[in-house]
């Protein structure tokens, strides 16, 4: 039986089971999005540990979208390395992170926290395509970073006012990039979709698990298992 890896009670951490000791096989995500953890799952990969990077998301003056989840990504890696660095019980680990971005040409819609925000963003959506980049940031053991971003185009039907005032009171859209989640009920409005599905999620699982397996991490490790 295995010992269980207890980073509490440090907040930043959310314990994950996993071995005693740290291996080569060994994942912390620089997120506490449990949309991203369970696309992991999904193909089998789980993190021993949850470490979310606390980053000012603004973007800079004419930061362009798919500059903004790149960077962000990237940032994100580097804040959680340096957190890992200084525990022993993390060291070897492989670091990924991951930023998503939805626009409508070069405006970057927000992550909606009012519910006047999602329903601007549901409004300029309706009807119309717009893109969706998610960037993804990988350190290895030995520090080496590698980066991929994955664009997504989508197309909205257009939308009427019950369907929007009925997803807004639903609450579904809070805290999601462009006021909606795909894999829930707005997942009714999308038209048309071409490119990963699991990127508009919040992480493209193709790209991730080939960065995975390109730096040596056992992807098909835990699928026995699954």
């Amino acid at each position: 039986m295995t010992d269980k890896i207890e980073l509490q009670p440090d907040p930043l951490f959310r314990a994950l089971s996993g071995t005693s000791k740290v291996d080569r096989g060994s994942l912390v995500l620089a997120s506490a999005s449990p949309r991203r953890l369970a696309l992991l799952q999904q193909v089998g990969l789980e993190p021993i540990a949850l470490i979310p990077a606390d980053l000012d998301e603004t973007p800079r003056k004419s930061e362009l979208p798919r500059s903004l989840a790149s960077r962000l990504a990237a940032e994100k890696s580097d804040v959680v390395y340096e957190i890992a660095k200084k525990r022993p019980e993390l060291a070897g680990c492989y670091i990924l992170s991951a930023d998503t971005v939805v626009a409508v040409g070069r405006r970057i819609l927000p992550k909606c926290e009012l519910t006047d925000e999602a329903d601007r963003c549901l409004r300029l959506l309706s009807g119309r395509a717009h893109r969706v980049y998610t960037a993804v940031t990988l350190i290895t053991p030995k520090g080496a970073r590698r980066h991929k971003l994955v664009e997504t185009r989508v197309r909205f039907k257009r939308l009427s006012s019950k369907e929007i005032e009925a997803y807004l009171a639903h609450g579904e859209w809070s805290g999601k990039a462009g006021g909606y989640a795909i894999q829930g009920l707005a997942g009714s409005f999308v038209a048309k979709i071409i490119g990963s599905y699991s990127s508009v999620v919040g992480l493209p699982l193709q790209e991730t698990v080939a960065l995975l397996a390109g730096e040596g991490f056992p992807v098909l490790a835990g699928w026995a298992f699954v």
